[in-house]
């Protein structure tokens, strides 16, 4: 391939050239693309192993509930709203008032992400405290079981 620097005559070239801007908007595709992915992923919890998931769609909407199995300063275990780390648990409740406010009646739902290793009834403490805040329903989270 050749560079064009003018007509038959020598003169200047009135078309632009588009190969550097497809280069460029290339580039910025493969970023787009390897970075979205690690935005999207909230908290870091181990999540449990169930072999019958079902995939989501990320929703701009959706509420996310995340508790870790380690203990925070105040003697509970440390949760998050979204990324938003909670200082104590009963803020979840107002938290959770004020986010299903912006959502209408029928979805009311809420994503609830736990760590492995979290005993049964801190889970249930969680769900009780977006229960009693208005969600009508507790989606858990799970990692898909790899079968071999």
């Amino acid at each position: 391939m050749s560079m064009a620097v003018g007509g038959k005559k020598g003169g200047p070239m009135a078309d632009i050239n588009v190969t550097p801007m497809a280069d460029i908007m290339i580039v910025l595709l493969i970023i787009f693309m390897v970075i979205t992915p690690m935005l999207q992923k909230g908290v870091d919890v181990k999540l449990p192993q169930a072999g019958n998931t079902k995939e989501r769609k990320d929703e701009p909407k959706s509420i996310v509930v995340a508790v870790k199995k380690e203990v925070g300063p105040a003697g509970e275990r440390i949760t998050y709203l979204g990324a938003t780390k909670l200082d104590r648990q009963a803020e979840l409740l107002s938290q959770v008032k004020e986010r299903l406010q912006d959502l209408p009646e029928g979805a009311r739902m809420i994503y609830l992400k736990a760590d492995e290793g979290l005993p049964y009834s801190e889970v249930m403490k969680v769900m009780d405290l977006c229960r009693e805040a208005g969600v009508e329903e507790v989606a858990l989270i799970s990692e898909r079981k790899v079968q071999g």
